[in-house]
């Protein structure tokens, strides 16, 4: 059984995701692109490395692989296209994962990379359903089409956007404020945007994450979520000059706009 998710802080703004099961002391990390703050959390708290699981191929999300497999034995989890080293169990779309007694289903979500996956527990039996969603969906954002195309990531996001409400949404980078700020330009009549910026604010300034975020607060604030609202549309051609003629078309011209914010 899941105990808790913890935060282990890396770089300048990366999340690696730590799973703890109590009773075993066992703990898996989501995409740990530095090796040395997850030993240092796993000896400060006299904790043992039993899983990795991996979204998808950038250094930040898997540069500490193999100094972990050197030091611990331990599953490592990740896209079945994507042959990174170090991986010794490739899933993809119908896989699952199970980790603690809770099963997590493989969904692809190609866009921000090609092999780009999340790892999603709806199990009752841990309460709010989990997604692991690397940089696919963020909290008021979503990743850069770094590969991908904005058909691929507007389906994407379309995939994880009708999970349950109450989804708890972690992904890997501190980038809300940052995209809140946008938001509130792209989607300026939305009023829980005001109120979403104002409590993250308070969490930052207390040094605080802001995830986990929820899929239900997402759809409510994420401009890139909405993009079906009048508002988002209107927003997009105003800035490009053009007219979408459908809900890609206003998404890659919401994701061209931000990426120039």
């Amino acid at each position: 059984m899941i105990s808790t998710i913890h935060p282990i802080f890396a770089f300048t703004d990366n999340y690696i995701w730590a799973v703890s099961e109590a009773e075993s002391r066992q703990v898996c990390v989501i995409d740990p692109g530095d090796a040395q703050p997850v030993i240092e959390y796993l000896e400060s708290n006299e904790l043992q490395l039993s899983d990795i699981l991996i979204t998808h191929h950038h250094p930040d999300h898997t540069g500490g692989i193999q100094e972990l497999t050197s030091r611990y034995s331990c599953r490592v989890a990740g896209p079945s296209s994507s042959g990174i080293k170090g991986i010794n169990e490739f899933v993809s779309t119908g896989d699952n994962v199970n980790l603690f007694g809770q099963n997590f289903s493989v969904i692809e979500v190609p866009g921000h990379t090609l092999d780009h996956i999340a790892y999603h527990c709806e199990d009752e039996d841990q309460g709010d359903p989990i997604l692991f969603c690397g940089d696919t969906l963020f909290a008021a954002g979503c990743g850069r089409l770094f590969e991908g195309t904005p058909k691929m990531m507007h389906e994407s996001l379309g995939k994880l956007s009708t999970l349950a409400a109450n989804t708890r949404v972690y992904c890997t980078h501190e980038y809300t404020l940052a995209n809140l700020q946008f938001a509130i330009v792209a989607d300026a009549e939305n009023p829980a945007l005001l109120k979403r910026f104002e409590s993250e604010k308070t969490k930052r300034a207390a040094k605080l994450p802001t995830l986990p975020s929820s899929i239900e607060l997402e759809l409510a604030t994420n401009p890139f979520l909405r993009c079906k609202e009048t508002e988002i549309q209107k927003s997009t051609e105003i800035q490009s000059g053009r007219v979408a003629n459908n809900e890609v078309e206003v998404f890659a011209a919401l994701r061209a706009w931000k990426d120039s914010f």
